[in-house]
């Protein structure tokens, strides 16, 4: 228990010492994660769709080889940034291309080479996730958007997509709670998010376990936050639970397929409605043309 007062005093020092820098590197953390993550959804939905593109040996030589040249290329690039980490991509990234162009080509903005590095890396592992959520739609849809004259590219648009995005949207939220973590390798690069400045302030003070704990804390409110949001936007994409339909539909009214939410069909004998006809019947009698 003493150690653990001890703990918390030491935490309480550091914070009011250098909450500054704590909450810079927050931000940092958090514009990187969200810029990258948003780029790395492009990257993943273009590669995601150029790699579901339907070709069949009808079409053209010239059609074929480019789609399956395109294949071979995407699958190339996830492979090699989802099969490697992401601190040695930023190391080939930022320091490879000076070494190999003699620094013809160098990164004079650390945080331009930050957002490449991470959305590379997002978009290698979204472009599965868009492919795997596109396959996921039931092919009679697409058959039916063709059936009614459709082109790819508007089934794809107003068909495929929509419910694809809502299929991914979780794989979407963890891509970004997995980019808040792993810019934390980004001071290899010498970019200052939130554990570049743990390790600054650990190399002036020596307090590591203390300033590891806030930390910690740090990352779990970020994420914790994170994901309430992104269950949020989960529930306002699936939109109402039930939907009232207007009464002007004389068909579903008579039909009795008409259900409120809180009175039941007009013919139900819980309802309001029925109880109400019910009532003036008996009060006045049918009229002629209900008889």
């Amino acid at each position: 228990m003493d150690k653990l007062i001890e703990l918390g005093q030491d935490m309480a020092k550091l914070w009011s010492n250098y909450y500054l820098m704590y909450l810079n590197g927050v931000k940092n953390t958090l514009i990187l994660a969200l810029v990258a993550t948003a780029i790395g959804c492009i990257i993943g939905l273009v590669c995601g769709i150029l790699n579901t593109i339907p070709y069949s040996k009808s079409d053209s030589p010239l059609k074929r080889f480019v789609l399956k040249l395109i294949r071979i290329l995407v699958r190339i690039y996830v492979e090699v940034f989802r099969g490697t980490p992401m601190v040695l991509q930023a190391v080939f990234i930022f320091y490879g291309l000076p070494y190999f162009t003699d620094n013809a080509m160098r990164f004079n903005s650390v945080w331009a080479a930050a957002i490449l590095i991470v959305s590379i890396n997002t978009g290698a592992y979204m472009a599965e996730s868009v492919r795997g959520g596109i396959i996921s739609i039931d092919p009679g849809q697409t058959e039916g958007a063709k059936a009614i004259g459709m082109t790819h590219v508007q089934t794809m648009l107003n068909v495929i997509l929509p419910q694809a995005l809502r299929n991914i949207m979780p794989q979407i939220g963890n891509n970004f709670i997995i980019n808040v973590k792993d810019t934390s390798v980004m001071f290899i690069i010498s970019f200052t998010e939130f554990f570049a400045f743990h390790r600054y302030i650990t190399g002036v003070n020596n307090m590591y376990f203390p300033s590891a704990a806030i930390e910690m804390i740090g990352y779990l409110t970020m994420t914790l936050v994170a994901s309430f949001l992104l269950r949020w936007l989960e529930r306002k994409m699936d939109g109402s639970d039930n939907y009232e339909l207007v009464q002007t539909d004389q068909l579903t009214m008579t039909a009795g397929t008409y259900n409120h939410p809180h009175r039941g069909t007009p013919f139900d004998e819980h309802s309001k409605e029925y109880r109400d006809q019910v009532s003036q019947e008996l009060r006045y009698g049918r009229t002629r043309g209900e008889r």
